[in-house]
């Protein structure tokens, strides 16, 4: 939209995009991992302020909806009292929709895109064509993708994270296991993890390129048991 300028020059020079605000969105989502935007704007309602949030955080309002109404007010509060002359079309609903903007539909939109962009990395890497995985294996197995290899599969599950989460990455195959475990026993193959990082420019890359190799020989693994027509 023709103001959207202002409203981002105000949002992020009056600081109200920070975690202070709307929460650790970078982590939130990461976490919540959604496969729609209505699971993420779910998500944010109800965990953001249990989980994600900073100490002495404070919530304005009785919900986290009404706490993004409230946030959009102070946006238009500052452009008002600071813009008057910019902003003469700016209203208090156009503040509070690109608050909810940037905070549900922009955050799914680069989550979703940095998916895409670690699946297309993936298939270049290994030379071969990965699957979406269908909503029923994703909730019975949490994978987001899989490798055919005869009538057996390999699985995939992309898992974008922060710098500050890289230590971590154990606990997510402590929490992926049994689900994992069950893929392997029902669908033949293992199910690797592949974690992505944003860089500076916004670069997305492989964090733990090792699991390439691993995956290859899994590959390999399943041929030698289905036979040449694999």
């Amino acid at each position: 939209m023709s103001k959207e300028w202002v409203l981002n020059i105000a949002f992020n020079r009056w600081q109200l995009n920070r975690p202070k605000y709307v929460g650790r969105l970078a982590e939130a989502i990461r976490v919540c991992a959604p496969r729609s935007e209505e699971e993420w704007e779910q998500y944010y309602y109800e965990q953001v302020p249990k989980k994600h949030v900073p100490s002495g955080w404070r919530m304005f309002g009785r919900t986290m909806a009404e706490h993004l109404e409230e946030v959009g007010r102070r946006l238009f509060a500052k452009i008002s009292e600071q813009l008057r002359k910019e902003v003469a079309e700016v209203t208090e609903e156009d503040c509070i929709a690109y608050v909810r903007e940037v905070v549900i539909h922009r955050t799914y939109a680069g989550y979703v895109t940095e998916k895409h962009t670690v699946y297309e990395q993936l298939e270049q890497l290994l030379g071969v064509k990965l699957q979406p995985a269908p909503d029923s294996w994703d909730r019975r197995y949490s994978v987001d993708f899989f490798i055919p290899v005869g009538n057996r599969y390999v699985g995939i599950q992309v898992k974008p994270i922060t710098y500050s989460q890289t230590p971590e990455l154990h606990k997510w195959q402590q929490w992926m296991q049994d689900a994992h475990e069950r893929f392997h026993q029902e669908q033949g193959g293992r199910v690797f993890i592949v974690f992505s990082v944003t860089e500076r420019g916004g670069r997305k890359r492989i964090w733990n390129t090792d699991v390439l190799e691993e995956i290859r020989r899994e590959i390999r693994r399943l041929q030698r048991m289905t036979g040449p027509e694999a």
